[in-house]
Formats: C-alpha cells, sequence, structure tokens
C-alpha cells in the first residue's frame, strides 16, 4: 500500500469530513461545518495532514493548531482498509513535527472516555492521561 503525506488544504474539507463523519470515536460537533474548519486551516497553516492513496483520494486526517504555547490535536482518523498500516502515526507525526517547528513544546487532544481503541492507539503513541484534568466547555 502506498500513500502520501501532505498539509490539509480547504479542497481536502469535504474529503475529511465524510471520513470523520464514518470514523468510530471521532465526533462532529456544531463547530466542525466546512466554513469553520477552513478558517481553523488559514489561521494554522500547515500544520493539520492528510493521507491519500495512488488515486489522492483521502485516505487519512488530521486537524492540527496552536495558540501560541499549547498544540492542540482534533479528529485523527483513518479509513477502515487502511487502519494498522502507519498511516495515522505517519499523519501524526507530521502535524507534531510542524508543531515543534512553530515553538509550540506540548500538545493536546481529547479522546471520548468509552473510546478504548483510541486511548490505546494514543498511549502507545507516548501521550499521556490527565487524570488531575478534566475537559470543559460552553457554547458561545
Amino acid at each position: 500500500m502506498s500513500y502520501q503525506i501532505r498539509p490539509m488544504t480547504d479542497a481536502d474539507i469535504a474529503s475529511a469530513r465524510e471520513l470523520w463523519s464514518n470514523a468510530e470515536g471521532v465526533e462532529l460537533a456544531e463547530g466542525d461545518n466546512a466554513e469553520e474548519i477552513a478558517r481553523f486551516l488559514a489561521r494554522n497553516p500547515g500544520l493539520s495532514t492528510v493521507a491519500t492513496d495512488e488515486t489522492g483520494a483521502v485516505i487519512g486526517a488530521v486537524m492540527c493548531g496552536q495558540d501560541g504555547r499549547r498544540g492542540y490535536a482534533y479528529h485523527l482518523a483513518v479509513g477502515g482498509g487502511y487502519r494498522g498500516q502507519g498511516v495515522g502515526r505517519a499523519i501524526m507525526q507530521r502535524s507534531l513535527a510542524e508543531l515543534k517547528r512553530t515553538g509550540v513544546r506540548r500538545a493536546l487532544l481529547l479522546v471520548e472516555a468509552d473510546n478504548d481503541a483510541g486511548k490505546h492507539f494514543w498511549m502507545r503513541e507516548g501521550w499521556e492521561e490527565m487524570p488531575f484534568a478534566q475537559p470543559m466547555g460552553i457554547d458561545l
């Protein structure tokens, strides 16, 4: 299996959203519409990553951004036929390298509480649970 890794562009948004919509453990919220993702990509140029197959179809995608202090990863997903082949690791490593290049030294992500496979993947990749932190949010 061959695939290419590159920065996510606006042209990838529809395919990435479809991939994320079909991925177990990935939740798209009202803030994940095409316009807001395009705004996120513009604010964080080159930090989000896609993998494409030989036809150019998106087979993996992750959104990454930063606030000048911390990096954040959202919605890592790999298409079913490509899982277990290093695609997720490769796209995440590219985005983390780009975050580091911007001067960010720590990155965070959210994993659904009942997503055991996701937790296992992230811990195998060196991420750590933060039992001292509880995610919180508010709609504006």
